[in-house]
C-alpha cells in the first residue's frame, strides 16, 4: 500500500499485500470498536487480567484476620483461667476492645465534653480512632484492607463464585433501600449517643455491664442461642450469594467510615482519554460502583481496595490520588504500608502513655466474672 496524492493504493505481490510503516488496512466499524477495546500492544484482556488474584492487600487483611483470631484466643485462655480458682498466666489482650464501637464513640463523646480518657476499654478508642483517622486520609480504606469481618465477608462472596459460579446482583429498586438500612443503625446510635448527658456517659462507662462488656461479647459466640446461630447462618449463605451483603447492607460501623471519607482527599481517579472502556473496573468493583462513568470516585461504598485500578489494562488511566499531595498515584505497597505503620504508632504511642491497657485489676476483673449472668450484668 502506498500514498498517491491523498490516494490510498493496495501494492500485491505474489498473492501478499504489502503495506509501508505506520499504515493500517481498512477496518470495518466493528473492528475499531474491538481495536479500542484491547490495545493491540496489550494482547488479549482476559490475558493479561485476573480480576481475584491474590495480591498484597489480601495479606493485609489475611494478617490482621489471624492476629484477630489470635486474640479471640488468648481472650478465651484469659477468662477460662480467671473464671477458675488457679493462677492466671496470660494476660488480658487489650485488642479484643476492637468489637465495642458503641463503648468507644461513648468513650471519645466523654472525652471531647470532659478530657477524660475512657479507663476501662481505653484499647477500643484507640482502634476507633485508627480507623477515623486512615477513612479522612484514605478513603475507606480500613474496610478494604484492615477490617476483619469486612475480610471475612469478603471472603464469603468469593467462595460463592466458586459455589454458584457468580454472584447474585440485586435489582435497584431492592437495592438501593437495603443500601440505607446501615445509615439508619447508625443514625439510631448516633441519637442514642449524641441524646446522652455527661453524667450518663459516665455512669454507663464505669457500670457493670460496660466493665465486662468484652466477656458478654465472647459469650455472644461461646453460649450462642438458637436464634443466634440460625441469624449468623442465614447471614453467612445469603454472604456467599450476595457480594459484600454485610459490609454493603447492615454494617452501621463501615457506614461511619465511609461518611468519614467523603472529606477525604484521597479518591480513584480516571483519565478519560486513555480509557478503553472495557469496564473492567466496575466489574471487579466490590460495591459495584459505576468506575467507568467516573472522573472522581467520590462514593461513601468506596472502600479504597485499589482491585479497580489493579485491573486496568490502560497505563495511567486509573489510579489512587491524594489531591493536592502528588500527581502520583498509589502503590499497594505504599498504601498498605502507610495503614500497618499507622496502626502499630498509634497503639504503641497508646502504649506508652498509658491508654492502651485498662484499668480494671485482675482481682476485680475475676469477681465481676463470678456472677455475671446476675441482672446487673445485663445492658442497660
Amino acid at each position: 500500500m502506498y500514498q498517491d496524492k491523498g490516494k490510498c493504493h493496495q501494492c500485491t505481490l505474489e498473492g501478499k499485500t504489502y503495506i509501508p510503516v505506520g499504515q493500517e488496512l481498512p477496518q470495518s466499524e466493528e473492528e475499531k470498536r474491538d481495536r479500542k477495546k484491547i490495545p493491540r500492544s496489550m494482547g488479549k484482556l482476559e490475558d493479561r487480567v485476573r480480576p481475584y488474584s491474590w495480591g498484597l492487600r489480601n495479606y493485609v487483611q489475611l494478617g490482621v484476620f489471624l492476629v484477630t483470631v489470635g486474640i479471640g484466643i488468648h481472650f478465651f485462655i484469659y477468662v477460662h483461667q480467671a473464671a477458675g480458682a488457679g493462677a492466671i498466666t496470660v494476660s488480658r489482650p487489650a485488642g479484643v476492645e476492637g468489637f465495642l464501637p458503641i463503648g468507644a464513640l461513648l468513650g471519645w463523646k466523654l472525652f471531647a465534653l470532659t478530657g477524660i480518657w475512657d479507663p476501662i476499654h481505653p484499647a477500643a478508642m484507640v482502634i476507633l480512632g485508627f480507623a477515623a483517622l486512615i477513612s479522612l486520609g484514605l478513603r475507606k480504606s480500613f474496610c478494604g484492607w484492615f477490617c476483619p469481618i469486612g475480610t471475612l465477608s469478603e471472603w464469603m462472596w468469593k467462595a460463592g463464585r466458586i459455589v454458584f459460579g457468580g454472584n447474585f446482583q440485586l435489582p435497584p429498586w431492592l437495592d438501593f433501600p437495603l443500601r440505607t438500612l446501615k445509615y439508619l443503625f447508625l443514625a439510631f446510635f448516633v441519637w442514642t449517643i449524641f441524646s446522652m448527658s455527661r453524667l450518663a456517659i459516665l455512669a454507663f462507662l464505669q457500670g457493670p455491664y460496660y466493665k465486662m462488656s468484652d466477656v458478654k461479647m465472647l459469650f455472644f459466640f461461646t453460649h450462642m442461642s438458637a436464634v443466634t446461630a440460625v441469624s449468623l447462618i442465614a447471614l453467612a449463605l445469603v454472604s456467599l450469594a450476595v457480594r459484600n451483603f454485610w459490609c454493603r447492607y447492615l454494617c452501621p460501623y463501615g457506614a461511619l467510615m465511609g461518611l468519614f471519607s467523603l472529606f477525604s482527599p484521597t479518591r480513584v481517579q480516571r483519565n478519560p482519554t486513555t480509557c478503553i472502556d472495557c469496564k473492567r473496573c466496575s466489574e471487579v468493583c466490590p460495591y459495584r460502583l459505576p468506575v467507568e462513568r467516573k472522573l472522581r470516585v467520590i462514593s461513601p461504598e468506596c472502600n479504597g481496595c485499589m482491585d479497580c485500578t489493579v485491573v486496568c489494562p490502560a497505563k495511567n488511566t486509573l489510579e489512587l490520588r491524594t489531591l493536592g499531595v502528588s500527581k502520583k498515584g498509589w502503590s499497594a505497597t505504599r498504601l498498605g504500608a502507610v495503614i500497618i505503620v499507622l496502626y502499630l504508632g498509634l497503639v504503641y504511642a497508646a502504649s506508652i502513655t498509658g491508654h492502651w491497657e485498662s484499668s480494671m485489676s485482675e482481682k476485680e476483673f475475676r469477681a465481676r466474672l463470678q456472677d455475671i449472668h446476675a441482672a446487673r450484668y445485663t445492658h442497660p
